[in-house]
């Protein structure tokens, strides 16, 4: 159980809490469904059972222990119930918090700073994702249409003979034919739209060097969109590490 919840432990969780936590989960996860972070509550004064908040690629789950721990509450919203993340942080932790489609307004408290910037970070992300899909554009198929065979009928079978019937076949002239350059040009439907290229890589030479104007969302967004290029190969490990250094410098 150690070794399963290590990669939660990265933040000050209680260890105890994410222990709980994961084994309960462990039966209600869905198909292909991964726990990606864990936030846990730290008030000020000493709560042995707190609440949690569970980020999967699938839904958020908020986890509110009972009956002193021998029991727990689980509420989920999945990723596209919901349209907005926010983050508040006050002298003593973090509150995060999500809105839903019905307008429904919900979060949790004392989340430390780091923990609270993780999961709004992680939310982020999966929102963006869900509105990209949203709006990839759909390529129509083109089924070439195919021409029926032409049926011949045996000279035989209408009494006609052959020898009187066929005919000398006439001399075809040949044609000078131009040579073709670009075949996509011919072939290419006139209805069909190309797709357009997103190039990720333009966000870095569009970099902003003035971090210091920009608010705590915008570099949030920033931060974000480093963490997709690391995702796709654009930039290397240690790149990603130094633009979170430099971000996190302003936060």
């Amino acid at each position: 159980m150690k070794e399963q919840i290590k990669k939660f432990l990265n933040e000050e969780q209680d260890p105890k809490a994410i222990e709980k936590i994961t084994s309960k989960l462990t039966d209600l996860l869905m198909k292909n469904e991964e726990i990606s972070y864990i936030g846990v509550q730290k008030k000020p004064a000493l709560t042995v059972f707190p609440d949690s908040i569970v980020l999967t690629n699938k839904r958020i789950i908020i986890c509110k222990p009972k009956n002193l721990g021998l029991s727990m509450d689980f509420t989920d919203y999945t990723w596209d119930d919901i349209v907005g993340t926010f983050v508040k942080e006050n002298i003593l932790g973090s509150e995060f918090s999500f809105t839903t489609k019905t307008d429904l307004t919900l979060s949790i408290d004392y989340i430390p700073k780091t923990q609270a910037r993780k999961i709004y970070t992680f939310a982020k992300e999966q929102l963006e994702l869900l509105k990209e899909a949203a709006h990839a554009p759909v390529v129509p198929v083109v089924t070439p249409e195919v021409e029926a065979p032409i049926a011949y009928s045996q000279p035989e079978a209408i009494g006609i003979e052959t020898e009187e019937t066929i005919e000398e076949p006439e001399a075809i002239e040949e044609m000078e034919t131009e040579e073709v350059v670009n075949y996509a040009e011919i072939m290419k439907p006139e209805h069909i739209e190309p797709i357009p290229i997103y190039d990720e890589s333009k966000i870095v030479q569009e970099e902003d060097k003035s971090l210091k104007n920009l608010s705590k969302e915008e570099l949030f967004d920033k931060l974000q969109q480093y963490k997709k290029l690391l995702d796709n190969g654009l930039i290397l490990q240690g790149e990603y590490d130094a633009f979170k250094k430099e971000i996190l410098h302003y936060l």
